[in-house]
């Protein structure tokens, strides 16, 4: 058999007179039914330290762990691609500087773009064909401040945000191809889902009163560039998604106070059909 290694978040551990267990990546323990196996050479094996003598209980426990989706050969996170490294960062300092540091540390080349224009065109945004455009607001969304980036993947440019509403903050999903989930598509829903769907709309195109500025602890900003630095490598590397729902299809509220996040599905709106004209 090939030489494999337990994949990360699943371990073994000896329990006093009842075997080997399996945590798994989800935190369940299940019991390992050993028979008469050497125990000390199985953890060899499935640590990846040593192939072992031929035994065929411990092929048949490999196998099983093999089969359970446990073990896998060499790393299991693709290197950032070295063509696909020009990220392209706007918005606010207090979240795009901490992305930029989760993204080079990945392997990435983020840089922070400098528009004239306060809506900077496709054309300005999709300049030097970056392989994504991130765009993150220490604040409410401007009407029609995202429009032009809703078109990036029409482009062949993956677009990703996130924005903060108060105490608030969401990471809107992926857009990596045309027909994926855009900024108006999440507006759209948004205003669907609530009943108090004039003044979450009036919320948003301002003006608004307010006493005290919320400001992003570093931990609150760290969270959400951690979020946005995942999903992004997570699709320019090929890597599988976590349990779960798929990033271009999950909205995520985070609420800044107590740092949980909570997923919400999301889905294109589709375009509305034209009234069908009245014969005269």
């Amino acid at each position: 058999m090939s030489r494999s290694q337990l994949v990360p978040g699943v371990e073994v551990v000896a329990v006093p007179g009842r075997g080997l267990a399996v945590r798994t990546a989800e935190g369940e323990f299940l019991t390992v039914r050993t028979k008469d196996a050497d125990e000390d050479a199985l953890l060899s094996r499935l640590s990846g330290t040593a192939a072992g003598k031929p035994d065929d209980e411990i092929d048949r426990i490999v196998r099983a762990f093999e089969d359970a989706g446990y073990l896998a050969d060499g790393p299991r996170r693709p290197r950032w691609p070295a063509g696909r490294r020009d990220i392209r960062l706007l918005g606010d300092a207090v979240l795009i500087e901490p992305l930029a540091a989760l993204l080079r540390a990945l392997g990435a080349e983020p840089r922070t773009a400098v528009h004239s224009s306060p809506s900077p065109s496709p054309d300005d945004l999709s300049a030097g064909d970056p392989a994504a455009v991130v765009w993150c607001l220490d604040g409410p969304v401007p009407e029609g401040l995202w429009d032009a980036a809703d078109r990036l993947p029409e482009r062949g440019i993956a677009w990703l945000r996130c924005h903060r509403e108060g105490w608030q903050a969401y990471v809107e999903p992926l857009a990596a191809t045309a027909g994926d989930v855009t900024s108006a598509h999440v507006r759209a829903r948004r205003l669907a889902a609530t009943p108090a769907h004039r003044e979450l709309a009036a919320y948003w195109s301002g003006p608004r009163t307010s006493g005290a500025p919320v400001h992003l602890t570093a931990p609150a900003a760290g969270l959400l560039a951690a979020l946005l630095a995942d999903d992004l490598s997570r699709w320019i590397t090929g890597a599988t998604d976590t349990d779960g729902l798929p990033a271009r299809r999950r909205l995520r509220r985070v609420d800044l106070r107590t740092l949980t996040v909570t997923e919400h599905p999301v889905l294109p709106v589709p375009d509305v059909a034209p009234m069908p004209k009245q014969a005269g």
